[in-house]
Order: C-alpha cells, then structure tokens, then sequence
C-alpha cells in the first residue's frame, strides 16, 4: 500500500479530464464497485493499488462528486476557489490555496 500524495482540503485538478476539485475523503486504495470500474475505458484504467481520492469536484458546467485514482490528479496552483456547494459544510476557506476543516468534521 502507497502513502497518498495529496491531503484532504487540497485542491486538485485532473490529469486528463477538465475538471478540479477538493479533496474530503482518501481511499489507500480503490474502494468503488466494480462495475463503476469497468466502466473507465480500458486505455485509461487506473491501477487498484493507490490511493482514491473523493472530491467535491466542478468543471465548466456543473459540480459533483468525483472519485479519482492518485495517478489522474495533479495539484491545483490556480489559487481560485472551488465553487462546489457542499464545501462551505465541511470546509473553511480557502487559505493559501488550502481548504481547513471544521471543527465539527475533525476527527
């Protein structure tokens, strides 16, 4: 099993695909149905055995819930706020390009 590379709060974007995202959750490795990954293109199928990361994600046109491998993500050195509707529950921010959690959410 890998350490993730990237922490919860962290603004990532992904490597192939338009859209960026916070970072509220981290699987050491891939923990979604197999159905959801067969469903990933076979040239683009990510290895099981990383880190999957959940994001409150957005791209051009709307916001939702990404699950991404580590090899797809890339930090987000944009500086600009992620605009996902749910982050304001979970997350303070942003501060230096890093969302904080709430006290409430900590563990």
């Amino acid at each position: 099993m890998q350490t993730a590379r990237f922490f919860i709060g962290q603004i990532v974007k992904h490597r192939i695909f338009p859209f960026r995202g916070v970072i509220f959750d981290v699987d050491p490795e891939f923990d979604n149905t197999e159905e959801w990954y067969q469903a990933i293109p076979e040239e683009i199928r990510p290895r099981k055995d990383q880190p999957f990361y959940h994001l409150f994600a957005e791209n051009a046109e709307s916001e939702y819930i990404a699950y991404v491998s580590e090899q797809n993500l890339l930090p987000d050195d944009s500086g600009k706020p992620v605009r996902h509707p749910q982050i304001a529950e979970v997350f303070d921010g942003p501060q230096n390009g890093v969302y904080k959690l709430k006290i409430a959410h900590r563990n």
